[in-house]
């Protein structure tokens, strides 16, 4: 599976391999260079101090590679959730730190001379028992001061029971933009550095220790721009609810090509926008299938149903690709960026954006590199205060229960699985006993790969993602490919090999 993004945008371009930079102090090290990353890096850059970005795989390799690209204000029922968890002024807040991020990428496409492709905004419901929930974020988004309304035409080749629409909203190409903006930091001094996967942060005097498998690197302070802290300080793990979703393209004919980009509010969820291939021509894109990292069950199914979705109400052809993006959602509604608990000021976050990181990443940025430089955002200030309320502490309740017993359940069910290497066709993965140890063994290109089932962040015994031919974490998300390697999430080691006894493998 290749994102399209990736099959149509250019070349990112990066420091070379060598030199390294490893042995060298820089004003501020940003861990991860997708939008978040590269974002905060050019501000840093613009401000005159010498940056280095570290890659723990490729730019735009993880969520902003794989998105859907909607740089939008109408966000589906994200603004009556917030207004429920956090009520309004928090919810005004949220509203102008969107409005402030997404500003600033247009500001900056002009600036480039990137296409601002610009698009009517849609949150549609499938059945008239939802139509509570449109109306309820529509009046949120009255009280959060943006301009939606009732939809008379939904741009849809289908029926809905209803539908709210906002004017004027932006979808981009992920790559072209990440692209452009590595280029700037390049420009302006800054290196980028692929594939320096970061195990920790640690602090000796006046400076950090930022630490890579091949060596240490050292900042004044520290960005983690990871999709989630890769650093346990402050729970993170423990206040965000993961989820994994599927996005698919299709060729479709023209005269049921949806005009704008459009989101469910209900099920099946769907998102909905146009892109260009590969020769040029009008992709329709089709995000669903959203679940829980590691509880997917039968993902190839799920891709399916995609299919027959798309199928059966757009008219589309054959699957022109597909690929799948990971997010995280606050148990408080409201994304964050600061200072990481225990860093003495000196390490900095962001996550939360629940699947609206195009707005929502530059937005922390802005609130980083603010908070670094001495400035002050009362937008930010608002968010940073807004307790979680009872339905945010009732979530992160359920949320953590649910961890619990994915704990004692997949522990037991890995204790009482088969010994020996399973029997597997290709594409299949499953856990098996060997002595005392779950083991996950998969056949993927015809090789059997065996690795240890313990996740090395918290030891989850992890599941197998069938479509994606990973193996993913139930408890916080980390996911590792077939051969152990760790793809995203709170992990940063990768799975042993069975043979191999050690608890984790230096990644």
């Amino acid at each position: 599976m290749t994102a399209l993004w990736h099959r149509t945008g250019p070349t990112i371009p990066v420091s070379p391999s060598e030199p390294t930079p490893l042995g060298r102090r820089y004003d501020t090290v940003v861990v991860g260079a997708g939008l978040t990353g590269l974002v905060t890096a050019v501000l840093l850059c613009r401000a005159g101090q010498r940056v280095a970005v570290l890659e723990a795989r490729t730019v735009g390799a993880v969520t902003t590679g794989h998105t859907t690209g909607k740089l939008s204000l109408l966000q589906g029922s994200v603004f009556s959730q917030v207004r429920r968890h956090v009520g309004d002024e928090a919810l005004f807040a949220y509203a102008e730190a969107n409005r402030e991020g997404q500003a600033w990428m247009v500001r900056e496409l002009e600036r480039l001379g990137l296409p601002i492709d610009r698009r009517d905004a849609v949150t549609y419901a499938n059945g008239e028992d939802h139509l509570d929930a449109l109306e309820r974020e529509l009046e949120a988004c009255r009280v959060a001061g943006v301009d939606a309304r009732w939809a008379d035409d939904t741009g849809l080749p289908f029926a809905t029971a209803g539908a709210i629409t906002l004017d004027d909203q932006v979808q981009l190409q992920p790559i072209e933009v990440l692209a452009a903006l590595a280029a700037e930091v390049l420009e302006r001094g800054g290196e980028i550095h692929e594939r320096r996967r970061v195990h920790g942060v640690e602090e000796d005097g006046d400076a950090l220790q930022v630490q890579t498998a091949g060596g240490v690197v050292s900042a004044d302070r520290c960005v983690l721009a990871t999709g989630v802290p890769i650093l346990d300080r402050g729970l993170f793990f423990a206040r965000l609810e993961p989820s994994r979703s599927f996005v698919t393209a299709y060729d479709v004919p023209e005269d049921r090509i949806p005009r704008g980009m459009h989101i469910s509010i209900d099920a099946p969820d769907r998102s909905l926008r146009t892109a260009r291939g590969t020769d040029g021509e009008t992709l329709v894109v089709v995000g669903g299938g959203a679940h829980t990292t590691g509880r997917g069950g039968d993902t190839v199914r799920t891709l399916a149903e995609l299919d027959a979705w798309a199928q059966q109400k757009l008219g589309a052809g054959p699957r022109v690709t597909w690929w799948a993006a990971q997010d995280y959602q606050r148990h408080a509604s409201l994304p964050f960026a600061g200072p990481l608990a225990g860093g003495h000021g000196r390490i900095f976050t962001a996550t939360g954006y629940d699947k609206w990181g195009m707005t929502n990443a530059v937005a922390a940025s802005l609130v980083i590199v603010s908070q670094m430089l001495g400035g002050r955002l009362d937008w930010a200030d608002t968010m940073r205060h807004a307790g979680p309320g009872v339905a945010g502490v009732a979530d992160a309740v359920r949320v953590n229960a649910e961890v619990a017993a994915h704990v004692a359940v997949d522990w037991t069910k890995a204790v009482l699985s088969g010994s020996g290497a399973a029997d597997l066709a290709e594409g299949e993965g499953a856990i098996v006993r060997e002595g005392a140890r779950p083991v996950a063994v998969s056949r993927v290109d015809g090789k059997l790969c065996r690795v240890s089932a313990v996740c090395t962040h918290l030891g989850g015994i992890v599941n197998w993602n069938p479509a994606e031919r990973s193996w993913d974490c139930p408890l916080h998300a980390s996911r590792f490919s077939a051969t152990g390697e760790v793809l995203e999430g709170p992990a940063v080691r990768n799975l042993a090999a069975v043979d191999d006894d050690r608890s984790a493998a230096e990644g």
